[in-house]
């Protein structure tokens, strides 16, 4: 990973001389299991940045119509990312959000995110068109098929990963030819 976070590091440091030390948003899109919220992780801890999950903005039930999931990257609240995160964000506020938790149903206490030279939006759907311009950086991470699987079966289990296959893999792969993510992001990267 290192030669990736070398890359990485040195586009950031590139953008924020060539823009004048304004703040920099990134995106790490790209496949389940292929590693988003690990280089997230990594890139947050080492640039001490703050990392929003798209995982945190699935849709509410009341929003889950047959329009919407027809939708390619409809299967996400993408405008509540750039209302509270992203707007607030490029306009030099705080921002602050409420999760939403598929398992209870409900929104979950409200996070802040705090501003910084650097902020990572991580999770698929995160290079959604609607959210496109907001990035300085844009990053897809690829994987196998074959190893998505393994890893989301060593992740996730037998009965989750038949759901990713036959549901959630499936809806990515739509919005990923749909918008042409893979070809558009800034980096494409298979960790």
């Amino acid at each position: 990973m290192g030669d990736v976070m070398d890359e990485i590091r040195h586009r950031i440091r590139d953008w924020i001389r060539d823009c004048g030390g304004e703040r920099m948003l990134v995106a790490i899109d790209g496949k389940c299991g292929a590693g988003k919220t690990t280089l997230a992780t990594e890139l947050g801890r080492e640039l001490d940045c703050p990392v929003v999950h798209m995982d945190d903005f699935f849709l509410r039930p009341e929003q889950r119509t047959r329009n919407r999931l027809g939708e390619p990257g409809g299967n996400v609240d993408y405008e509540r990312v750039r209302e509270e995160v992203l707007l607030p964000l490029v306009q030099g506020r705080l921002a602050t959000y409420r999760p939403f938790d598929c398992g209870k149903m409900d929104f979950s206490d409200p996070i802040q995110v705090e501003l910084g030279a650097v902020v990572i939006v991580e999770g698929s759907y995160s290079c959604h068109p609607a959210l496109w311009d907001f990035y300085g950086l844009r990053i897809f991470l690829d994987i196998s098929p074959k190893e998505q699987m393994e890893r989301i079966l060593h992740r996730n289990g037998r009965e989750a990963a038949a759901i990713f296959r036959d549901r959630w893999i499936p809806l990515e792969e739509r919005y990923f030819a749909a918008y042409q993510i893979r070809e558009q992001c800034d980096l494409a990267i298979r960790l």
